[in-house]
């Protein structure tokens, strides 16, 4: 492992990521001005999540060590991969950019969110039975002799920066919308087994680079000068590390925030079946169970 002086003063100037970080944090401040010109309030901790935990740890990751070294460690390609597919979507996410937008947008422009939220591409990245694929694809890539590719290719690492932190956020969204992207009580417990599921698929990558006995993608590490390099299975069993513990503990949160989810969704239907009448919860019953109701008998 480097030592802490090398951790802390490798930096590098990330354009992308940079650009990204701007015109998010522009976005975000827009939309605090329009709610507050409006007489509105918003919290100040979720202001902080989003600016701060979640954009900030994107520039960190972008243009600290992982980001400098991650072209030539897959330890630290590993490290940012994953931080950058769940950890960075779940802080911005607490900052709830999308009820932001819906508070300060006019009629027209709610209205073309939530066209938006209810597109196909967005509906299928977030949906519980693909979004758990997703990880589980993208980490597979590590078994073979593409990641040296994408690892180096400064082409494709442009496309990753913008897709995976954008993946991710879409794959987080309906957990902490949940008052937009809303969930029937049944699809809610068929998340939480796919999630379950999620937590097992997420392993095997790791697992099979962290054991395999030999560099999957055949190439050298080209820093391997410096004193503290790992040779390169060393290397490989480090990013093994890295991809079986980060895709582990990451899912932690989204179950508690699920199962959040869950329990506000059951306290808001039991509240709506104790309002009702006699009549109206007999009514609900019968069309529920597809009866009409039957006729009093006659004489």
């Amino acid at each position: 492992m480097p030592p802490l002086q090398v951790l802390l003063s490798s930096w590098t100037l990330d354009p992308v990521a940079l650009v990204l970080v701007g015109l998010a944090a522009a976005g975000y401040v827009r939309g605090l001005r329009a709610v507050h010109r409006a007489g509105g309030h918003w919290p100040v901790w979720r202001t902080l999540a989003f600016l701060v935990l979640g954009l900030g740890s994107f520039v960190v990751l972008s243009c600290g060590f992982v980001g400098v070294y991650s072209s030539t460690l897959r330890w630290a390609f590993a490290v940012k991969l994953s931080l950058d597919l769940f950890l960075v979507p779940m802080l911005v996410g607490l900052g709830r950019p999308v009820t932001l937008a819906r508070a300060a947008l006019g009629p027209v422009g709610r209205g073309r969110l939530e066209r938006w939220a209810t597109s196909r591409p967005v509906r299928l990245v977030s949906n519980p039975i693909l979004a758990p694929l997703i990880g589980f694809v993208l980490f597979m890539s590590f078994v073979t002799p593409w990641s040296f590719t994408l690892r180096t290719s400064p082409a494709i690492g442009v496309v990753l920066t913008v897709l995976v932190p954008l993946v991710g956020l879409l794959m987080i969204l309906p957990n902490t919308e949940e008052a937009f992207f809303a969930r029937v009580g049944g699809l809610l417990m068929l998340e939480f087994v796919f999630v379950f599921a999620e937590l097992l698929l997420d392993a095997i990558p790791g697992v099979i680079v962290r054991l395999s006995g030999q560099v999957l993608d055949q190439h050298a590490a080209a820093g391997a000068g410096l004193p503290w390099f790992p040779n390169p299975l060393r290397d490989q069993q480090l990013a093994g590390d890295s991809l079986w513990f980060i895709a582990e503990i990451i899912d932690l949160p989204l179950i508690i925030l699920m199962f959040v989810r869950f329990s506000r969704t059951d306290a808001t239907e039991a509240r709506s079946f104790d309002e009702l009448t006699e009549d109206e919860f007999t009514a609900l019953s019968q069309a529920h169970l597809g009866h009409r109701p039957t006729p009093p008998a006659e004489g």
